[in-house]
């Protein structure tokens, strides 16, 4: 099978909170027609992401089109769940035409492209495309882009200072693979905003890559799909913190999922994530809710102090209407203190 008629795959990748199922869910629903699969993994207890993207209903990408796998970081587990997932997506009567492939938050991208190599696969699929999405105000605000060469005087000064910050690596990881990087959130900068935040990221690319800025994830999908980069065949342009057959884990962080009850309004519930939010260590809250006399289920996404609640969907009428919120945080976090706060 030659380059052409391989089955081009599309890794959305970006640290926690950056938009990447609202990026992938924007392009299914203006894929104008074409056959899209979706592998989406999760870090957490509780299937947010691929539940959001089954949910949104639009032809030719069906529920059966996607893939969760929850079982861990998808760049660690590529022998045991990545790609026997993408054999059984490629074995299927009517395969689809392109896949997108939604990463964690904390995963590296570079295995995962490495994995496009495996014999099994190799002649089936390409990586059409490594995109990093980044969340613009977070940047903006100095979080995990600082310029390397202060960042490395000020590491040198400041015996204080954590010389090995995971979370820092694995942002410059997922950036320093991308093919095309979303400079997602945009509308919540202003000029200056973007331009500061454009040269943070360009700082850390090792070549020339396009920087799109988008607002909520939209980003027409002829810019995403069709990169053609063959990113497999290109390893050596890609560098990481972690070199290969290194072992890379998240014991750095965790998650729970937290019950939480009817809220009373959107408004309300926010509330109370914002304040679980500023629990030390939290990262991200993520997941669905009830709210009082709405027969539509409640999406609740947190990132910092930023909520985010809208509906999504009417409520199924036997599904569980148990609201339950994802946390995500550095180890140790005080899980007591965000149950109590989102809790009310």
């Amino acid at each position: 099978m030659s380059l052409v008629e391989k089955i081009p795959c599309t890794i959305v990748t970006g640290f926690l909170g950056a938009g990447k199922t609202t990026l992938v869910r924007h392009t299914v629903e203006n894929a104008r027609g074409r056959r899209l699969a979706i592998i989406v993994n999760e870090f957490g207890d509780l299937g947010f992401d691929g539940s959001f993207l089954a949910a949104c209903g639009v032809e030719g990408c069906t529920e059966d089109s996607v893939v969760e796998l929850p079982n861990g970081c998808i760049c660690c587990t590529v022998a045991d769940d990545f790609v026997p997932a993408l054999t059984k997506l490629l074995d299927r009567p009517e395969p689809p035409e392109h896949i997108l492939i939604e990463t964690s938050g904390l995963a590296l991208p570079k295995p995962l492209v490495q994995a496009f190599q495996w014999p099994a696969i190799r002649s089936r699929v390409t990586v059409d495309g490594v995109v990093a999405v980044v969340d613009g105000p977070a940047v903006a605000a100095g979080m995990f882009a600082e310029d390397p060469d202060a960042l490395a005087n000020q590491r040198a000064a400041d015996q204080a200072v954590d010389h090995d910050n995971p979370l820092e690596e694995v942002f410059e990881d997922q950036i320093l693979c991308a093919d095309l990087v979303v400079l997602n959130k945009s509308d919540l900068l202003d000029e200056a905003g973007r331009e500061k935040v454009r040269a943070e990221i360009e700082a850390h690319l090792p070549r020339a890559v396009e920087i799109v800025a988008t607002e909520h994830g939209r980003l027409d999908a002829r810019v995403l799909l069709g990169i053609a980069a063959a990113a497999e065949d290109d390893l050596d342009a890609r560098p990481s913190h972690h070199g290969e057959g290194e072992d890379h884990d998240h014991d750095d962080f965790e998650s729970v999922a937290i019950p939480v009850g009817v809220a009373g309004s959107p408004e309300e519930l926010a509330a109370r994530v914002e304040k679980a939010a500023e629990t030390e260590g939290v990262l991200r809250i993520k997941g669905f809710a009830e709210v009082r006399a709405k027969p539509m289920r409640l999406v609740v996404q947190g990132v910092g102090r930023r909520v985010a609640a809208h509906y999504d969907r009417p409520w199924k009428g036997a599904e569980p209407r148990d609201g339950r919120l994802v946390v995500i945080g550095l180890k140790g976090f005080d899980r007591d203190a965000v149950a109590a706060a989102l809790r009310g």
